[in-house]
């Protein structure tokens, strides 16, 4: 490790020879920094599967732009729309092709007394085009009464019946005293509003949710012609629909919107970002104290160089150092624990929890950030201090 950090540095490394000369207190700051750094990562991970969960029903979608309520917050999260908008938009030039789309939270009880609830959209089986490519085939065949797709993510639904789907097969379950018959699947997964999900026809999802019309649904999907701009098309629909009612967004702008609404509006976005801030605080705190008190602990050695001539620089690259082996150190348990945490989350409550190179990356800077931080405080005493008085 000398060898190591005499050749990164250029010198002598003695933050480090600092730092390992008590081995207590260095294992007592590594553990502090990887604590916080686990904080900041649980924080981000679960902030992630929130995220992930609220824009992951948009893959189903093969829209340009998106009509809403402007009462409403989120794909999953609207009020309705009255469907003469539909046929408003459809004279706007640009637009070639609409359609309805229908969303509900559907129970269901499953045999070992078990509920599960699903996220289901209500399309016209008629106009499959409106959702992704890889679905559009199955979602035609839905036009046969009270068939659906079902999510194979399903959290805490019976393996054989996902098995049974897998293989090409069916699978029968109740909901709301009708029966449903489950005739393929998608990969989706469960999230903080529902366990999966399930895409159905317009009709069977109206027969399910019986206090539905088929006048409001919860948004209306557009397709704009081949070669035109979504955002020039979706300025022409703000101008001529009534913007005291409809909400007017083109697919990007409305997973923009729902990402910042649950970042900055709902109370589970924002207690995730104050627990980063919380994670970020109790490492600078940790690393202060730490340098803080090496520094006190060498203040006679320190006054020595100074008295050579040394200046504040040549301070503050040793505390800077220290800083660093703390950082370096102390980040890469953090990471470890957290991964077999995300996995563990993951196999307790499907949400998409997973580590990714950018939020590792992002880590790490922020983790160095912060040490280097606390190391430029903790030097403060020595820029004040007189050889003279500390002898």
């Amino acid at each position: 490790m000398i060898r190591l950090l005499t050749a990164l540095f250029g010198r002598l490394p003695i933050g480090w020879l600092q730092l390992s000369h008590n081995r207590t207190r260095l294992i007592a700051a590594v553990a502090g920094v990887a604590f916080a750094n686990l904080l900041v990562f649980m924080q981000l991970g679960i902030m992630g599967a929130l995220n992930n969960s609220t824009v992951a029903p948009y893959a189903l979608l093969n829209a340009d732009i998106i009509l809403s309520s402007q009462e409403g917050n989120t794909l999953t999260d609207s009020g309705n729309i009255a469907r003469t908008y539909q046929y408003q938009a459809l004279a706007v030039p640009g637009v070639v092709a609409a359609t309805p789309l229908f969303i509900g939270n559907l129970p269901l009880t499953l045999e070992d007394g078990s509920s599960v609830s699903l996220l289901s959209f209500g399309v016209d089986a008629a106009k499959a085009g409106f959702m992704a490519p890889a679905l559009a085939p199955s979602v035609a065949g839905l036009a046969l009464e009270n068939t659906v797709l079902l999510d194979k993510d399903t959290r805490g639904m019976p393996a054989e019946a996902l098995d049974s789907l897998a293989s090409g097969g069916s699978f029968t379950f109740e909901a709301n005293g009708k029966t449903l018959t489950a005739v393929g699947s998608m990969s989706v997964g469960g999230g903080f509003l529902a366990d999966g999900m399930m895409v159905t026809s317009d009709q069977t999802f109206l027969r399910f949710f019986g206090s539905r019309s088929s006048g409001a649904p919860d948004h209306i999907l557009l397709r704009v012609g081949d070669g035109l701009s979504p955002d020039i098309v979706a300025e022409r629909l703000r101008a001529a629909l009534p913007a005291a009612v409809v909400k007017v967004q083109t697919v990007a702008e409305a997973r923009a919107a729902d990402l910042s609404f649950m970042a900055t509006e709902r109370p589970t976005g924002i207690i995730f970002g104050f627990g980063v801030f919380m994670g970020i605080l109790v490492g600078l705190v940790i690393v202060y104290q730490v340098l803080s008190t090496d520094v006190a602990d060498h203040l006679r050695e320190y006054a020595t160089f100074k008295a050579m001539g040394y200046g504040q620089r040549f301070f503050l690259g040793i505390v800077f150092e220290e800083a660093i082996v703390l950082a370096v150190f102390g980040f890469v348990p953090g990471l470890v624990v957290s991964m077999g945490l995300y996995a563990g989350l993951v196999a307790v409550t499907g949400l998409p929890v997973a580590m990714d190179a950018t939020r590792a990356v992002l880590v790490f800077v922020g983790t160095l950030g912060a040490c280097t931080l606390s190391g430029a405080i903790a030097t403060r005493r020595l820029a004040a201090a007189d050889p003279a008085d500390l002898f």
